[in-house]
């Protein structure tokens, strides 16, 4: 049987993988995606061709010789793009921990070493497979020689193959013909110019005619189109340097052994741990076959089931500073409870004869209430098992790793361990899989026993460097004054939720579906069709095909049915109109009237999940559901709000702070101008218009102080003239004019904006008042609109996230007068700026003073923070 050979084109599957992959980050901010990529590709391929041999080419980017021949000819390859050139020293390394051969050789392209090893391979007998994205090398192909050229498709991966009768049927000449097509059409990706105004279809009919350019030209006159013709008469030198250019050196002078390519594992120990580094948590699967767990003889972990024995070991916990530990709940009740010590080593309890689940809280809690610090992963998910209702008592890792790098989609115990101690530790998912928690226990006890103790052993040996990066970065104060605090108010939070009227609820459900469904019938006796309006294809038809809409923008799935598309037709056209209504309703219904009544539990309340360590800007949100996007700009949107209603003898009180990003805007830029306005406690929003405007405050209109108000809003989240010509349906030009009179009215927050862009650009971050850090990375981007982004990141992140402080401060201080004042009272939602509490009818004066005090004392500004507060029987009535 025949051995083969794999050959890959480094650059070029990389470029490919780069353009195919969305944008991949690891913990440090490094791109990863072409990294990603090219392993996805380059396994595809192994698994295929289960081949002896593997080498993979690169470009060392000097001149080659090729080039080097016509110094003359000033060639338009454009520059790498930096996310990509960053990730050339990354897959050469990965593949060199692979022990792949990596082959490059000044002055030559990967195609020319490519060509030759192809070449070379085929006299030797062996079967040679390509892989590349360029089509140059299709001049290589031969009964032997395969050229293979992956393709990303909205299906996956795709890869095109081509020996030698696939050239011919595909482009209807030889492989070496193929060169003379590429000398005519050229490829400006390769800096081959070729002949303006010939094609691939023109450059393949004359060559399959001809056989080469050479001939063509002798043929001159015979050749059409006329414009081919003429064109091929005044660029035949161009076309003759093209063919060099196109033309693959096969004979290129390179040190080279078959034996050095020979495959061996690739899935080695370093592959793994670089793996693991660069967070491919997806490609892990691979490395089966190796020991990766290297701290497994290191540690000293084991489970406890002898009760005298944990008596002495929690005898010598007591004598601990700190401790880590973790709670593993399942179905509300913990199945078991892992806790290391630097002098004990890491031990696992489970509940299970005299070691009841009620005797190891006992003892866990007994040593928190003693003064022994718990180090732990995701606090508030195990507070509800911990009697200690003090944040100085513990210390979570979860945020104390979103404070460090709050741009991570996710923390996880093993990328603690990677990211502060250095230690490459597997994964829930390497351990145990996709069993349960008690499955894995009965199943797989050494797994299970390895998993639960790295969760614990991995927080209490970060928490030291973890602490000290805080410390650095200015931000220890946040985690132990803010965001510790906040996890204990969140899960008090949590615990209370907010009552629903189930029957109400379905009312309002069936009321918005006849809404709905007459809203249905108007709509296709209108459009006289019935077609699923919920269908963006069939909408697009009817609007811009049957009804002759203007301004359809066509795209490969049909025309765009987008909200602002429909938003700027529904102006001029009520079924537009009712299309945009249609779309409310039924999100109205999925969303909330069905999709709410799935949360509701025994006790007839919600409890959603607040979280604490998702918005990189310091926001919370909620989920399970999400509670602070119930909808407030349409009144059909407002009234659910009507369905959420206090316990028996209580009352809801709102509280929601007033335009507090705009004032965090006016503390933090200094603008005198600002302030003043805030000072002369006036309508901030007229105020701005007289300015901006130039008219005398009491003349100004409703137009100009809407105006203002957008470009009020707008400056905070670093808005453009494009933008607020959307926003406003004014022309781009008029927007850019606000924007600038807005900005000599208040030359401060220019200055200040100005300034947070040109800090981020030399710091790579930007932080808030509270010291809260949040990277812009964007800033070093190649492309202008993710670089645009990071411009307003920089503006608008240390003013949202100082309010998300702001609002956290108020939240933890009410949270705890309720208690201290042992009130019955309890704040149990949070929307943004937006505080409620469900309060007893007798305490209402009191919670009143307590949210006022709290919330408009929670910073110190050089403008007051105001709040509005509103009572109501239910939710509706008091927002």
């Amino acid at each position: 049987m025949e051995k083969k050979l794999v050959l890959i084109d480094g650059h070029s599957i990389l470029n490919r993988a780069f353009y195919g992959v969305p944008d991949l980050t690891n913990a440090q901010g490094i791109h990863t995606n072409a990294v990603y990529g090219f392993l996805n590709i380059l396994f595809k391929i192994l698994d295929e061709e289960k081949p002896e041999y593997l080498t993979v080419a690169f470009d060392l980017h000097a001149p080659t010789f090729r080039h080097k021949m016509f110094e003359g000819y000033k060639g338009t390859r454009k520059p790498m793009a930096e996310e990509l050139r960053q990730q050339v020293p990354l897959i050469k390394e990965m593949l060199i921990a692979m022990d792949v051969k990596i082959v490059e050789k000044e002055g030559f392209e990967a195609d020319d070493l490519i060509g030759t090893l192809a070449k070379r391979g085929e006299q030797e007998g062996l079967v040679v497979s390509v892989v590349s994205g360029d089509r140059d090398l299709l001049q290589l192909a031969s009964t032997k020689i395969k050229i293979r050229i992956p393709k990303t498709k909205k299906t996956g991966m795709e890869i095109e193959d081509y020996l030698e009768d696939d050239v011919k049927e595909r482009y209807m000449v030889t492989p070496t013909e193929f060169i003379d097509v590429k000398a005519l059409m050229g490829d400006a990706s390769d800096n081959i110019p070729g002949v303006p105004g010939i094609g691939e279809k023109t450059a393949m009919a004359i060559i399959s005619m001809y056989k080469s350019i050479e001939e063509a030209y002798a043929h001159v006159e015979e050749i059409k189109p006329n414009r081919a013709k003429e064109n091929l008469k005044e660029y035949f030198e161009q076309a003759k340097l093209s063919k060099v250019l196109a033309t693959i050196e096969i004979n290129v002078p390179l040190d080279y052994s078959f034996e050095e390519a020979l495959l061996s594992n690739l899935y080695t120990k370093d592959a793994y741990l670089m793996c693991k580094r660069l967070e491919f948590k997806n490609l892990l699967s691979r490395f089966q076959n190796i020991d990766t767990n290297e701290e497994k003889e290191e540690k000293n972990f084991y489970k406890v089931t002898d009760f005298s024995k944990a008596e002495a070991l929690f005898t010598g916990y007591s004598k601990e500073k700190e401790l880590g530990f973790f709670l593993f709940i399942q179905e509300h009740e913990v199945v078991a409870i892992s806790i290391s010590s630097k002098k004990e080593g890491t031990a696992l309890f489970v509940p299970e004869g005299f070691l009841t689940q009620a005797y190891l809280l006992d003892k866990l809690n007994d040593l928190f209430t003693k003064g022994v610090k718990g180090i732990t992963f995701g606090l508030k998910s195990q507070l509800k098992f911990l009697t200690s209702k003090q944040p100085a008592d513990f210390f979570d890792t979860e945020i104390a790793a979103y404070l460090l790098n709050p741009l991570k989609n996710d923390y996880s115990y093993e990328d603690i361990a990677k990211d502060y101690i250095n230690r490459m530790i597997p994964s829930r998912a390497d351990l145990l899989g996709k069993t349960s928690l008690s499955q894995a226990m009965e199943e797989k006890p050494e797994e299970f026993l390895q998993y639960a103790c790295y969760c614990a052993d991995a927080c209490l040996y970060a928490k030291d460097v973890m602490q000290e990066q805080l410390k650095e970065q200015e931000m220890e104060e946040l985690f132990e004054t803010i965001e510790m605090p906040l996890a204990f108010t969140l899960f008090d939070m949590e615990q209370e939720g907010i009552a629903i009227d189930a029957k109400a609820l379905k009312v309002y459900g069936d009321e918005l579906k006849v809404s709905i469904e007459k809203l249905e019938k108007e709509i296709y006796e209108q459009a006289e069709e019935e077609f699923n309006i919920n269908s963006p294809k069939q909408l697009g038809v009817v609007l811009f095909e049957k009804m002759q809409m203007p301004n359809g923008k066509k795209t490969k799935t049909g025309y765009s049915t987008a909200a602002d598309v429909l938003e700027k037709l529904a102006v001029e056209y009520p079924f537009v109109s009712k299309i945009l209504e249609y779309r409310q309703l039924t999100k109205l219904k999925s969303t909330y009237a069905d999709g709410l009544a799935n949360y509701i539990e025994k006790d007839g309340r919600i409890h959603t999940t607040f979280n604490q360590t998702i918005a990189a800007t310091g926001r919370i949100s909620s989920t399970e559901p999400n509670l602070q996007n119930i909808p407030i700009r349409m009144e059909l949107g407002r009234l659910i709000r009507k369905v959420f209603l206090p316990k028996e003898g209580y009352i809801f009180l709102d509280a929601d702070y007033s335009q507090i990003e705009l004032r965090v805007l006016a503390d933090m830029s200094g603008d005198e101008k600002l302030i003043e306005a805030y000072r002369q406690a006036q309508d901030i929003h007229r105020i701005t218009a007289s300015q901006v405007f130039h008219v005398p405050f009491e003349e100004v209109t409703s137009l100009q102080r809407r105006n203002a108000k957008a470009v009020n809003f707008g400056i905070v989240y670093g808005i453009s003239s494009f933008g607020l010509s959307q926003g406003l349906s004014i022309s781009r030009k008029e927007a850019a004019s606000y924007i600038e009179r807005y900005f000599e009215t208040y030359p401060g927050i220019k200055m200040f904006l100005d300034g947070l862009v040109a800090f981020a650009k030399e710091h790579e971050y930007v932080s808030t008042m509270f010291h809260r850090k949040r990277p812009v990375p964007e800033l070093k981007s190649s492309n202008f609109m993710q670089r645009s982004f990071g411009e307003r990141v920089a503006m608008n992140s240390p003013i949202q996230g100082t309010a998300a402080d702001i609002i956290k401060i108020a939240m933890i201080r009410v949270n705890q007068r309720l208690k201290d004042e042992k009130l019955k009272s309890r704040l149990i939602l949070q929307v943004h700026d937006e505080l409620l509490v469900e309060t007893a009818k007798e305490e209402l004066e009191q919670v009143q003073t307590i949210l006022s005090e709290e919330m408009q004392h929670a910073a110190d500004l050089k403008v007051n923070l105001e709040i509005d507060m509103h009572t109501g029987n239910n939710w509706y009535e008091a927002k």
